[in-house]
């Protein structure tokens, strides 16, 4: 008796091709996490625990959020703002980007325009100053604007 051929051999070109691509995915979101900024605010403001008290969260879907050098986490980043501090939060798959806890009292706020869209500047660590640009419509959801001291 013949033994059956191998059906699962036909699926190995898939399935490297499908390793390599996620495998690539997460190189590129460990490389941005350096390139973004998000790894150094992560040495000092890593979260110990999830935001508590009155919060109010936007994203990760339909806002416009950019950290720096123009790395864009437009639907990939959730922020909640707490009487505490802002935290930020990425999407499980996004490796090198642990959740971060950064007090207000380390968040200097300014605005810029690029070509016609306006944008909030968080500029995030006094040490670090990592740029993090969101929309207007973000920071208002947020109540950005109103918690950090010498914003208007």
């Amino acid at each position: 008796m013949q033994a059956a051929p191998n059906t699962l051999s036909h699926y190995y070109p898939f399935l490297f091709l499908l390793t390599l691509f996620v495998a690539f995915l997460c190189l590129m979101s460990f490389v941005s996490s350096f390139i973004g900024g998000w790894h150094k605010q992560s040495e000092r403001f890593r979260a110990p625990s999830e935001p508590y008290g009155h919060t109010k969260s936007a994203g990760p879907l339909l806002y416009a959020v950019y950290m720096r050098f123009w790395q864009q986490y437009s639907n990939a980043i959730r922020l909640t703002a707490a009487g505490d501090a802002l935290y930020l939060s990425a999407f499980p798959i996004h490796i090198g980007h642990p959740p971060l806890r950064i007090p207000w009292n380390e968040i200097r706020i300014g605005r810029t325009k690029f070509l016609w869209r306006r944008y909030v500047v968080l500029t995030l660590g006094n040490e670090e100053r990592i740029p993090m640009r969101i929309s207007e419509r973000m920071a208002g959801n947020l109540g950005i604007l109103e918690r950090t001291p010498g914003s208007r």
